[in-house]
């Protein structure tokens, strides 16, 4: 029998052995695991050192952490746009800076100073996103992107997941201030790396091209507000379905498990992102969206602890796949000279679903019980989805929108 008579799989390892070879993407990769590990343990370290250094309330490190993360949106545009104009370097050596004198003497702050230097601190944060998402998509060819883009979203869960632990664990031995010290000069000590190895940003093909400064209305469009949209859906369903986690395992009576279920959400994710590079042919966000949406909500009848981890695994498995989908989609949207702003935006959306998806679970959870959390999330996000089917479209209308917003 010749080879033409079997299929070919959809599925390939020859992808992610390809774009490894790019010793730039494995610099770019590198660099960011050791920016984006203190960002996400800053959230934690914030809370514990309010709630047992400082003795104030959990409404007190809510309040600090919800102001940390809202200037993190805000000002997420703003910086993208600085690295757009000015270029990675004189960008890190303002934020690595500003950054460094805040964390340097925050920590040892009574509440209201800590809060007002970590405010500072964070709208003039090293733009972490915008620089590690830009030197991965500049790494490969084309058509490595995606592959490229999953490889990254693999390593930011692997942060995200084993940031937090560390950091947990070194503040139960170590004075608090301390540690939250150490996690913020280690991000700044990150900036310096990251300029001494000046990444670049754009293709050779994109830097020898005429640059200009491209208005905003040339591609904020709202094929791109959509897109940003998703992945604001994603992080809503994501941010939601965690919170309704931990109140089932509270009504499971398995509360010191809550980790275990929620370790097999990322680690469904993890796997989720790695089969969705290794994919011949992508797959449009909005139905990634919608299928995440789908198997949440039977996360809502679960009736046991390993129910719930095996249906969270599954739910897992499209979290990193549609927010890789959106990063892949709105590089192609923009033109190279305006990408660290829309990846600013494109993370802004990112956090506002966070923001948004967490009280919208726990009111359902308030008044429906943890069922409700899942299917209200679960309900928001397929509604987000189907919605954006009229501007997006099938695969391939999809695909010709970014090709032809790619072009202008």
């Amino acid at each position: 029998m010749g080879a033409s008579m079997f299929p070919v799989s959809p599925v390939s390892m020859q992808l992610y052995r390809r774009a490894l070879a790019s010793r730039q993407l494995r610099t770019a990769l590198l660099l960011g695991t050791l920016l984006r590990a203190p960002v996400f343990a800053s959230g934690i370290l914030l809370t514990v050192h309010t709630v047992t250094t400082l003795g104030r309330s959990y409404s007190a490190a809510g309040l600090l952490v919800a102001v940390v993360t809202t200037a993190l949106a805000v000002s997420g545009p703003w910086r993208g746009r600085l690295l757009d104009r000015l270029g990675l370097r004189p960008v890190v050596v303002v934020t690595a800076v500003v950054a460094g004198l805040c964390w340097a003497v925050a920590p040892w702050m009574g509440y209201w100073g800590l809060v007002v230097l970590a405010l500072v601190a964070s709208v003039f944060a090293i733009p972490s996103f915008p620089i590690i998402r830009q030197a991965v998509i500049a790494s490969v060819p084309e058509s490595e992107r995606r592959t490229a883009i999953s490889l990254d979203s693999a390593a930011l869960e692997l942060s995200f997941m084993g940031a937090p632990l560390v950091a947990v664990w070194a503040a139960a031995h170590w004075s608090t201030a301390w540690v939250l010290f150490t996690s913020q000069m280690l991000a700044v000590l990150a900036g310096v790396v990251i300029w001494v190895v000046d990444p670049p940003m754009r293709a050779a093909s994109e830097r020898t091209a005429a640059e200009h400064d491209v208005p905003r209305r040339e591609w904020f469009s709202v094929r791109f507000v959509i897109v940003c949209a998703i992945a604001l859906g994603a992080t809503l369903v994501l941010s939601g379905s965690e919170l309704a986690v931990v109140a089932a395992m509270r009504d499971f009576g398995s509360t010191p498990s809550i980790g275990v279920v929620l370790a097999l959400l990322g680690l469904g994710s993890l796997l989720g992102g790695l089969l969705y590079g290794a994919l011949h042919r992508p797959v449009p966000a909005h139905w990634l969206l919608a299928g995440l949406a789908l198997v949440t909500l039977p996360m809502a009848l679960a009736s046991s602890m390993w129910l719930l981890g095996v249906l969270s695994f599954v739910a897992g498995l499209f979290c990193a796949p549609t927010i890789t989908a959106t990063v892949d989609q709105v590089s192609r949207l923009v033109p190279a000279e305006t990408r660290g702003e829309a990846i600013g935006w494109h993370g802004s959306f990112l956090t506002a679903g966070g923001a948004v998806g967490a009280p919208l679970g726990g009111f359902a959870v308030d008044h429906l019980g943890f069922g409700g959390g899942f299917a209200v999330v679960g309900a928001f996000g397929l509604a987000m989805a189907l919605a954006a089917v009229p501007i997006l479209g099938g695969r391939r209308s999809a695909r010709r929108g970014e090709l032809a917003h790619a072009s202008r």
